[in-house]
């Protein structure tokens, strides 16, 4: 076999992995996936802003319940289309961690909003005189 027999097959080996999905047999995401992931993203993200600067919605109360709506889905969405879960993977294990990292969310999201609503309602309120000498 001559060397350049040789080369020609080594760099058809080295283009046949090429093409293979990575080494954990699970496929990355296509290109599509990654530009369809971010353009949900970018999209999930410019409806809060707007629903904030711009005022739209005179409640502040379903603001807030928007705002935290499409965290959520931003989440799964990042989720699908970076991480690439689904139900199918690792024998339903994705699914449970679903699962726990939506209840972790809801925790942490409901548990600050607790906090923030208690520490606001039982501030005392200060004069500006007290304002003044408070440390």
């Amino acid at each position: 076999m001559s060397h350049t027999t040789t080369n020609q097959t080594a760099a058809a080996r080295a283009n046949d992995h090429a093409h293979e999905p990575a080494h954990d047999g699970h496929s990355h995401g296509s290109l599509r996936d990654y530009v369809t992931g971010f353009v949900l993203s970018v999209i999930l993200t410019v409806i809060p802003f707007w629903l904030v600067m711009g005022e739209v919605l005179e409640s502040r109360t379903w603001t807030v319940a928007l705002i935290m709506l499409f965290g959520a889905v931003q989440i799964v969405v990042h989720m699908v289309y970076f991480l690439h879960m689904n139900r199918k993977s690792e024998g339903g294990w994705i699914l449970s961690s679903l699962l726990f990292t939506g209840i972790i969310i809801v925790i942490a999201l409901v548990g600050s909003l607790w906090v923030m609503y208690h520490l606001n309602t039982n501030m005392m309120p200060m004069s500006p005189e007290q304002m003044r000498v408070a440390p």
